[in-house]
């Protein structure tokens, strides 16, 4: 199956593709779903993100990382925009060309300023990275013009 059919499967199994302009579309494609336990996302890994071992080059998985888990403090904070405050993660095993790699994060904690995420990141029932960080909760330019 190619890319491109996997990518339409994801996208009939009721994954909704993250479409922002710039970078994130470039790195991706990203895909997430909403649950009843909140957000779960998928990165489906392609030849465009080989690393010269053949295998998921790392700052690709590190920028699909910092997505699922700032898509989550947005997610259940419903606040307009975040930041990454820090981002830990651990490359716990490899990840081969064609794998999708899934994560539920959790919110381990939401101040009025900052959230903590947290989330296990899976290729079927493999670990292949954990992860944690602080988003910072910002109010944009637009919404400070709202506000006068």
């Amino acid at each position: 199956m190619s890319g491109t059919d996997s990518h339409n499967d994801l996208t009939a199994q009721g994954w909704a593709q993250f479409t922002d302009p710039g970078f994130i579309t470039t790195a991706g494609p990203f895909f997430y779903r909403i649950q009843e336990d909140g957000p779960n996302l998928c990165f489906l890994v392609t030849e465009k993100h080989e690393n010269r071992n053949g295998m998921l080059q790392g700052g690709a998985l590190m920028t699909f990382v910092d997505r699922a888990l700032g898509f989550t403090a947005r997610h259940f904070t419903q606040a307009p925009a975040t930041v990454t405050v820090t981002l830990n993660l651990q490359f716990v095993d490899g990840v081969k060309i064609g794998e999708l790699v899934n994560c539920r994060p959790k919110i381990t904690r939401a101040t009025k300023q900052l959230v903590f995420v947290s989330g296990e990141f899976m290729v079927g029932k493999r670990i292949v990275c954990v992860a944690n960080g602080i988003w910072k909760i910002i109010i944009t330019p637009a919404k400070l013009m709202d506000k006068s």
